[in-house]
Formats: structure tokens, sequence, C-alpha cells
């Protein structure tokens, strides 16, 4: 059974509310069972990862997305109702995107992400449920 406040959480998460995600979500993280700390925790990295991009923070984006990943790929293909594996190929394709791009044209790059309809190149992740 997955609780209200983590339902909650991937709302936030899927509406770009990264700083009300991560607050939502370290409260279930805090008191997660051992076997689910790393899974909650990675999905808080790559919200915070996300958080840092909309605020024109490179360096924060890639380290966070980069432990979020790491910490998610034990808990594949999915885990407590959420795809994780179509969770981390969005976030690794974000990360590369960023590694690729000019850290001195986050702003540049993080206002693309947030405009742009069309999601061929890159986008924000997205939690899935199944």
């Amino acid at each position: 059974m997955v609780s209200e406040a983590f339902l909650q959480g991937i709302e936030q998460f899927n509406q770009r509310d990264f700083y009300a995600c991560h607050d939502t979500l370290e409260g279930i993280w805090i008191d997660a069972a051992e076997s689910d700390k790393r899974f909650y925790q990675g999905i808080l990295q790559v919200a915070v990862g996300c958080y840092h991009l909309t605020n024109h923070n490179w360096r924060g984006a890639v380290i966070l997305l980069g432990e979020g990943v790491k910490r998610l790929r034990d808990y594949q293909p999915d885990y407590e109702t959420i795809d994780v594996s179509q969770l981390l190929e969005e976030s690794q394709t974000l990360l590369k995107y960023l590694q690729q791009s000019d850290p001195n044209n986050v702003a540049e790059v993080a206002q693309t992400l947030q405009d742009s309809s069309d999601h061929s190149l890159c986008q924000f992740p997205r939690i899935v449920r199944v």
C-alpha cells in the first residue's frame, strides 16, 4: 500500500515543485525501513538535482542527479508502484545533457527545459506509476 504522502510527493515531483517534493519525501525517508531508505533517498536526490537546475546551479544539479541515479539502480525495473527504469532513463538523459552543456549556460538550459514542448531533446524526469 502506497502512502498518501508518497502519492503527494510524486504529484509534486511531476508538477516540477521539486522543493515541496523534497520536503514531503524527506519525512517518508526518515521513517522508512532500511531496505527502502536508498529508494526514497534516490528520488529525493533526483528532485533536489532538478531543483538546483531550476536555480541555475549546474554543479549541484549534476552531483545530485548522479547520486540519485546511483541509488535508484538497485530498485529496477519497478518498486513501490514506480517505474524506476523509466525514471532512471530520464534522469540519466538529463544528467548526460547537463554534462555536455556549458556550465556557464545553465540558465539557458534550465529555461529551455521549462519552456520546451518538444521533449525529443531532453526534459525534466517524471515519475510514472505502474
